[in-house]
Protein backbone atom coordinates (compact mmCIF):
# COMPACT_ATOMS: atom_id res chain seq x y z
CA UNK A 1 0.00 0.00 0.00
CA UNK A 2 1.13 3.59 -0.49
CA UNK A 3 -0.33 4.82 2.49
CA UNK A 4 -0.02 3.55 5.94
CA UNK A 5 -2.87 0.95 7.18
CA UNK A 6 -3.96 -1.43 10.19
CA UNK A 7 -5.46 -4.76 9.99
CA UNK A 8 -8.49 -4.94 12.51
CA UNK A 9 -9.52 -8.81 13.03
CA UNK A 10 -11.17 -11.48 15.03
CA UNK A 11 -11.78 -15.10 14.65
CA UNK A 12 -14.94 -17.32 15.37
CA UNK A 13 -15.53 -21.18 15.64
CA UNK A 14 -18.44 -23.04 17.14
CA UNK A 15 -19.37 -26.97 17.95
CA UNK A 16 -22.65 -26.26 16.40
CA UNK A 17 -25.19 -29.34 17.14
CA UNK A 18 -22.44 -31.85 16.35
CA UNK A 19 -20.85 -34.10 18.92
CA UNK A 20 -17.24 -33.02 18.19
CA UNK A 21 -15.64 -30.08 16.95
CA UNK A 22 -13.59 -30.93 13.51
CA UNK A 23 -13.39 -27.26 12.14
CA UNK A 24 -10.19 -25.49 12.99
CA UNK A 25 -9.08 -21.58 12.19
CA UNK A 26 -6.13 -19.60 12.96
CA UNK A 27 -5.47 -16.38 12.32
CA UNK A 28 -1.19 -15.78 12.63
CA UNK A 29 0.57 -12.84 12.24
CA UNK A 30 4.23 -12.94 11.30
CA UNK A 31 6.96 -12.93 14.10
CA UNK A 32 9.10 -11.07 11.87
CA UNK A 33 7.28 -8.99 9.68
CA UNK A 34 4.96 -6.43 10.50
CA UNK A 35 1.71 -6.25 8.63
CA UNK A 36 2.07 -9.84 7.53
CA UNK A 37 -0.79 -12.76 8.02
CA UNK A 38 -1.94 -15.56 7.43
CA UNK A 39 -5.70 -17.07 7.85
CA UNK A 40 -6.19 -20.26 7.41
CA UNK A 41 -9.87 -22.32 7.91
CA UNK A 42 -9.95 -25.92 8.27
CA UNK A 43 -13.33 -27.84 7.83
CA UNK A 44 -12.13 -31.74 8.98
CA UNK A 45 -14.30 -34.48 7.77
CA UNK A 46 -14.10 -38.43 8.85
CA UNK A 47 -15.26 -39.06 11.86
CA UNK A 48 -14.69 -37.96 15.25
CA UNK A 49 -10.55 -38.41 14.92
CA UNK A 50 -10.19 -38.81 11.10
CA UNK A 51 -11.53 -35.27 10.52
CA UNK A 52 -9.56 -33.57 13.55
CA UNK A 53 -6.04 -35.11 13.05
CA UNK A 54 -6.96 -33.53 9.11
CA UNK A 55 -7.59 -30.25 10.29
CA UNK A 56 -5.27 -30.83 12.99
CA UNK A 57 -2.28 -31.34 9.99
CA UNK A 58 -3.32 -28.08 8.16
CA UNK A 59 -2.67 -26.07 11.03
CA UNK A 60 0.63 -27.20 11.92
CA UNK A 61 1.60 -27.30 8.52
CA UNK A 62 0.48 -23.67 8.03
CA UNK A 63 2.65 -22.60 11.50
CA UNK A 64 5.24 -24.70 9.89
CA UNK A 65 5.55 -23.13 6.53
CA UNK A 66 4.17 -19.32 7.46
CA UNK A 67 7.53 -19.02 10.19
CA UNK A 68 9.84 -19.83 7.80
CA UNK A 69 8.36 -17.22 5.03
CA UNK A 70 9.88 -14.22 3.98
CA UNK A 71 7.80 -11.56 2.44
CA UNK A 72 11.03 -10.05 0.58
CA UNK A 73 12.45 -12.67 -0.63
CA UNK A 74 9.48 -15.70 -0.98
CA UNK A 75 6.42 -16.27 -3.42
CA UNK A 76 3.26 -16.15 -1.12
CA UNK A 77 1.53 -18.32 -3.58
CA UNK A 78 4.02 -20.93 -3.67
CA UNK A 79 3.76 -20.88 -0.11
CA UNK A 80 0.16 -21.03 -0.18
CA UNK A 81 0.48 -24.12 -2.95
CA UNK A 82 2.90 -25.71 -0.74
CA UNK A 83 0.66 -25.84 2.34
CA UNK A 84 -1.99 -27.91 0.55
CA UNK A 85 0.10 -29.96 -1.22
CA UNK A 86 2.37 -30.96 1.82
CA UNK A 87 -0.85 -31.81 3.90
CA UNK A 88 -2.59 -33.92 1.72
CA UNK A 89 0.54 -36.43 1.30
CA UNK A 90 0.76 -36.21 5.41
CA UNK A 91 -3.05 -37.03 5.66
CA UNK A 92 -2.75 -39.25 2.77
CA UNK A 93 -0.27 -41.17 4.93
CA UNK A 94 -2.09 -40.95 8.45
CA UNK A 95 -5.20 -42.80 6.47
CA UNK A 96 -2.79 -45.55 5.49
CA UNK A 97 -1.57 -46.10 8.97
CA UNK A 98 -4.02 -45.39 11.31
CA UNK A 99 -7.08 -46.92 9.03
CA UNK A 100 -8.68 -43.55 9.08
CA UNK A 101 -10.41 -41.49 6.26
CA UNK A 102 -9.35 -38.28 6.89
CA UNK A 103 -9.86 -35.35 4.88
CA UNK A 104 -10.37 -32.00 4.78
CA UNK A 105 -11.23 -28.53 3.32
CA UNK A 106 -8.87 -25.90 3.39
CA UNK A 107 -9.21 -22.05 2.45
CA UNK A 108 -6.32 -19.38 3.23
CA UNK A 109 -5.14 -15.99 2.81
CA UNK A 110 -1.89 -14.27 3.35
CA UNK A 111 -1.06 -10.37 3.35
CA UNK A 112 1.53 -9.18 2.73
CA UNK A 113 2.91 -6.22 4.34
CA UNK A 114 3.20 -3.67 0.99
CA UNK A 115 -0.63 -4.92 0.90
CA UNK A 116 -1.05 -7.60 -2.02
CA UNK A 117 -3.17 -10.48 -0.74
CA UNK A 118 -3.06 -14.28 -2.03
CA UNK A 119 -5.73 -16.70 -1.68
CA UNK A 120 -5.72 -20.89 -1.85
CA UNK A 121 -8.65 -23.30 -1.57
CA UNK A 122 -10.01 -26.74 -1.40
CA UNK A 123 -13.61 -28.28 -0.56
CA UNK A 124 -16.42 -25.67 0.17
CA UNK A 125 -14.83 -23.53 2.88
CA UNK A 126 -14.78 -20.06 1.36
CA UNK A 127 -12.82 -16.70 1.40
CA UNK A 128 -14.75 -13.17 0.22
CA UNK A 129 -13.37 -10.45 -0.71
CA UNK A 130 -15.95 -6.75 0.21
CA UNK A 131 -15.14 -3.18 -0.49
CA UNK A 132 -17.83 -1.55 1.42
CA UNK A 133 -20.96 -3.38 1.53
CA UNK A 134 -20.54 -5.03 -2.25
CA UNK A 135 -18.87 -8.41 -2.94
CA UNK A 136 -15.37 -7.72 -5.23
CA UNK A 137 -14.92 -11.45 -5.66
CA UNK A 138 -15.32 -15.13 -3.63
CA UNK A 139 -14.21 -18.54 -4.24
CA UNK A 140 -15.89 -20.93 -5.94
CA UNK A 141 -16.86 -24.27 -3.96
CA UNK A 142 -15.58 -27.90 -5.12
CA UNK A 143 -18.83 -28.91 -4.70
CA UNK A 144 -21.43 -31.38 -7.05
CA UNK A 145 -24.17 -28.41 -6.72
CA UNK A 146 -21.38 -25.66 -7.60
CA UNK A 147 -21.02 -27.72 -10.97
CA UNK A 148 -24.52 -27.40 -11.22
CA UNK A 149 -24.93 -23.53 -10.77
CA UNK A 150 -22.02 -23.53 -13.10
CA UNK A 151 -23.42 -25.21 -15.94
CA UNK A 152 -27.01 -23.00 -15.34
CA UNK A 153 -28.57 -25.68 -13.95
CA UNK A 154 -29.15 -24.51 -10.37
CA UNK A 155 -29.45 -20.68 -8.75
CA UNK A 156 -27.02 -20.09 -5.96
CA UNK A 157 -30.06 -19.71 -3.62
CA UNK A 158 -31.06 -23.20 -4.97
CA UNK A 159 -27.64 -24.66 -4.22
CA UNK A 160 -27.71 -23.75 -0.50
CA UNK A 161 -30.67 -25.66 0.05
CA UNK A 162 -29.48 -28.71 -2.09
CA UNK A 163 -30.04 -31.79 -0.78
CA UNK A 164 -26.30 -32.89 -2.29
CA UNK A 165 -24.97 -29.89 -1.33
CA UNK A 166 -22.65 -31.50 0.89
CA UNK A 167 -20.70 -33.61 -1.70
CA UNK A 168 -17.22 -32.52 -2.40
CA UNK A 169 -15.31 -32.86 -5.91
CA UNK A 170 -12.12 -32.57 -4.02
CA UNK A 171 -10.96 -31.77 -0.98
CA UNK A 172 -7.79 -32.59 1.20
CA UNK A 173 -6.86 -36.06 2.07
CA UNK A 174 -8.64 -37.60 -1.05
CA UNK A 175 -7.34 -40.68 -2.71
CA UNK A 176 -6.97 -37.97 -5.91
CA UNK A 177 -4.81 -34.89 -5.80
CA UNK A 178 -6.91 -31.82 -4.66
CA UNK A 179 -7.96 -29.13 -6.91
CA UNK A 180 -6.00 -25.74 -5.84
CA UNK A 181 -7.54 -22.75 -6.73
CA UNK A 182 -5.41 -19.55 -6.05
CA UNK A 183 -6.80 -15.89 -6.40
CA UNK A 184 -4.66 -12.70 -5.69
CA UNK A 185 -5.28 -9.14 -4.86
CA UNK A 186 -2.84 -7.00 -6.21
CA UNK A 187 -3.96 -4.42 -3.56
CA UNK A 188 -5.97 -3.88 -0.69
CA UNK A 189 -7.46 -1.11 0.34
CA UNK A 190 -9.29 0.53 3.13
CA UNK A 191 -12.51 -0.50 3.83
CA UNK A 192 -11.59 -3.38 2.18
CA UNK A 193 -12.78 -6.84 4.05
CA UNK A 194 -11.58 -10.77 4.34
CA UNK A 195 -13.87 -13.18 5.32
CA UNK A 196 -13.20 -17.18 5.40
CA UNK A 197 -15.20 -19.37 6.64
CA UNK A 198 -16.39 -22.94 6.40
CA UNK A 199 -19.74 -24.15 4.96
CA UNK A 200 -21.14 -24.32 8.54
CA UNK A 201 -21.48 -20.63 8.45
CA UNK A 202 -22.08 -19.52 4.85
CA UNK A 203 -24.81 -21.53 4.16
CA UNK A 204 -27.33 -19.95 6.27
CA UNK A 205 -26.54 -16.45 4.72
CA UNK A 206 -26.39 -14.80 1.69
CA UNK A 207 -23.77 -12.76 0.17
CA UNK A 208 -26.04 -9.03 0.63
CA UNK A 209 -26.43 -10.17 4.56
CA UNK A 210 -22.48 -11.00 4.71
CA UNK A 211 -21.59 -7.91 3.14
CA UNK A 212 -24.03 -5.67 5.23
CA UNK A 213 -22.66 -7.56 8.63
CA UNK A 214 -19.02 -7.64 7.54
CA UNK A 215 -19.01 -3.77 6.40
CA UNK A 216 -21.18 -2.32 9.10
CA UNK A 217 -19.88 -4.13 12.18
CA UNK A 218 -16.02 -3.92 14.12
CA UNK A 219 -14.61 -7.64 12.84
CA UNK A 220 -15.26 -9.07 16.38
CA UNK A 221 -18.91 -7.67 16.91
CA UNK A 222 -19.52 -8.80 13.54
CA UNK A 223 -18.23 -12.61 14.25
CA UNK A 224 -20.19 -12.61 17.09
CA UNK A 225 -23.61 -11.45 15.29
CA UNK A 226 -22.82 -13.89 12.62
CA UNK A 227 -22.28 -17.12 14.55
CA UNK A 228 -25.08 -16.19 16.77
CA UNK A 229 -27.44 -15.68 13.68
CA UNK A 230 -26.04 -18.69 12.22
CA UNK A 231 -26.83 -20.94 15.40
CA UNK A 232 -30.28 -19.46 15.39
CA UNK A 233 -31.42 -20.07 11.47
CA UNK A 234 -29.82 -23.92 12.06
CA UNK A 235 -32.74 -24.58 14.12
CA UNK A 236 -30.61 -27.45 16.07
CA UNK A 237 -29.38 -28.84 13.06
CA UNK A 238 -26.03 -26.84 13.05
CA UNK A 239 -22.65 -27.85 11.97
CA UNK A 240 -19.49 -27.03 13.13
CA UNK A 241 -18.20 -23.28 12.00
CA UNK A 242 -15.52 -21.23 11.18
CA UNK A 243 -14.58 -18.20 10.61
CA UNK A 244 -11.94 -15.00 10.40
CA UNK A 245 -12.64 -11.50 9.24
CA UNK A 246 -9.98 -9.07 8.66
CA UNK A 247 -10.72 -4.94 7.74
CA UNK A 248 -8.60 -3.03 6.19
CA UNK A 249 -8.58 0.53 7.64
CA UNK A 250 -6.62 3.77 7.44
CA UNK A 251 -4.75 4.40 10.29
CA UNK A 252 -5.37 7.97 12.02
CA UNK A 253 -3.13 11.17 11.53
CA UNK A 254 -1.26 10.65 14.55
CA UNK A 255 -0.61 7.03 14.23
CA UNK A 256 2.78 5.90 12.47
CA UNK A 257 2.71 5.21 9.32
CA UNK A 258 5.66 2.88 8.76
CA UNK A 259 4.78 0.05 10.51
CA UNK A 260 0.97 -1.42 9.32
CA UNK A 261 0.09 -3.62 12.29
CA UNK A 262 -2.05 -6.67 12.90
CA UNK A 263 -4.31 -6.80 15.72
CA UNK A 264 -6.43 -9.74 16.49
CA UNK A 265 -9.28 -11.09 18.55
CA UNK A 266 -10.35 -14.21 19.81
CA UNK A 267 -13.70 -16.50 19.19
CA UNK A 268 -16.33 -15.00 20.90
Amino acid sequence: MTKGFRLIASTGIHQGDREYQQDQVALISHERHNGCVLGVIADGMGGRSGGRHASDQIMFTAQQLFERYSPDADDAAALLRNMVEETHLVIRLIAISAEQKPHSTIAAFLINPRGDCHWVHAGDSRIYHFRGDQLVFRTSDHSYVQALVDRGELTEEQAQHHPQSNILLGCLGAERDPPVTAHAIAQLQPGDALLACSDGLWNYFTQAELASVVDGLPPRKATEVLVEEARVRARGKGDNLSLVIVKIAALAQEEPLAHPAAMGTGPP
